[in-house]
């Protein structure tokens, strides 16, 4: 529990923009961060586009129930009962990868509580992160070590650092997960900063493992981690500049499907350049969590409201380019979960899993720690469709 408290509790205020954000490791000095640009980008120029309006959104049952009835399903003591992140992608065999970030294992009492964690006289095990497999309705847990002692599928190197999840693809046949490393450096709550990014390749055969680990840009502050989109031969992440309130977006790409390829950033001025320090705040109003969908002729950026303090409402952006600028903010959905210490935070899409509408999660969380032993269903995603025209 004691990591639990430490870790997870401190990012969920950063994530809300109710506090500034975790102390930056930097790699190297940080250079002169150009403004944002919103409206003066030209970006990447496409052909002429409808940009996508929101027409309706409705509760994706099916996937929440899904995760819902995995988590309480007791048939192992190994299996997901919980998570965030909430992430995933389409396998080369079918399956749906979700990726999760901090992940609870184990079982369920009668009622809906969950047991404390190992040591504390309870079987819960907590991770920092984990895989589920989904193929034909049902769910399967990975995460490395064994059964009766599971461990992370990206392990950290040691008790003071951890690694959080970010967007994946495939490429070459192997899985790419972007990856945050996180790392303590004192005893206080907040004693604790982002480090780097990396990616972790994996097998689709052997998930509970990588088979590399490769550094990412990281030189500058930007977690590039929140969303990836392939799109006219290029693969294209999506970072954020995390300074608690506000967070702002950054765009990067890698010409071809892996993210080991030469990068290059999005400038002030429309234009990408090679080196990371060049790249520019796109817009604020982002959160950690958001994603950029090619929807119709044009693109959607899903993301929570992060201009509005701990704010239920999850929001869309549009453009013609996959690089923005992204305008005509749209409401999509007002959580109704959040209330007292109960709030969400880091909508993004699926859109390769089969909806009535674009596939979107959401995570749920409590300010509380208690609230997750006492009630299982706080620390779990929900699913929503939305509609365009």
């Amino acid at each position: 529990m004691t990591r639990f408290r430490s870790a997870l509790a401190p990012l969920a205020i950063a994530l809300a923009g109710l506090t500034a954000a975790p102390q930056q490791a930097w790699a190297a000095p940080p250079k002169p961060v150009p403004s944002v640009v919103q409206e003066q980008q030209q970006a990447t120029p496409t052909a002429a586009c409808t940009t996508p309006t929101v027409k309706g959104t409705t509760t994706d049952a099916r996937l929440t129930s899904l995760f819902t009835n995995y988590g309480n399903d007791n048939s192992r003591l190994d299996d997901w009962t919980g998570a965030d992140g909430t992430y995933s992608v389409k396998l080369p065999n079918g399956k749906e990868l979700w990726v999760f970030s901090d992940t609870f294992l184990g079982r369920v009492n009668p009622g809906g509580t969950r047991p404390p964690v190992v040591g504390e006289g309870g079987d819960t095990v907590f991770l920092n992160n984990s895989f589920a497999v989904e193929r034909d309705g049902k769910l399967s847990t990975i995460h490395d070590g064994t059964a009766q002692q599971p461990t992370a599928v990206m392990p950290p190197r040691d008790q003071n650092h951890w690694f959080w999840a970010g967007d994946a693809t495939v490429a070459g046949g192997l899985v790419e997960v972007t990856y945050q490393e996180y790392e303590r450096y004192g005893t206080g709550a907040w004693d604790w900063r982002w480090h780097r990014n990396v990616v972790a390749r994996f097998a689709p055969g052997r998930l509970n493992e990588p088979v590399s680990v490769t550094d990412l840009p990281s030189a500058h502050g930007i977690s590039w981690a929140s969303a990836i989109l392939k799109d006219g031969g290029y693969t294209y992440v999506y970072g954020v500049e995390d300074l608690g309130s506000p967070k702002y977006m950054h765009v990067a790409r890698v010409k071809g499907q892996s993210l080991l390829g030469a990068w290059e950033f999005l400038k002030a001025d429309g234009t990408w350049s090679q080196d990371e320090a060049d790249s520019a705040r796109i817009m604020s109003g982002v959160a950690n969590e958001y994603s950029v969908t090619k929807v119709g002729s044009g693109y959607a950026l899903i993301t929570h409201d992060t201009t509005e303090v701990l704010s239920p409402n999850i929001v869309a952006y549009t453009s013609c380019s996959p690089a923005g600028p992204f305008t005509a903010k749209q409401h999509v959905y007002t959580t109704p979960e959040t209330s007292g210490n109960i709030f969400t935070y880091n909508a993004h899409a699926h859109p390769e899993v089969a909806g009535n509408g674009l596939v979107i999660s959401y995570n749920v969380n409590s300010f509380v720690n208690t609230d997750h032993y006492r009630d299982v269903t706080i620390y779990r995603p929900r699913f929503l469709d939305v509609t365009f025209q």
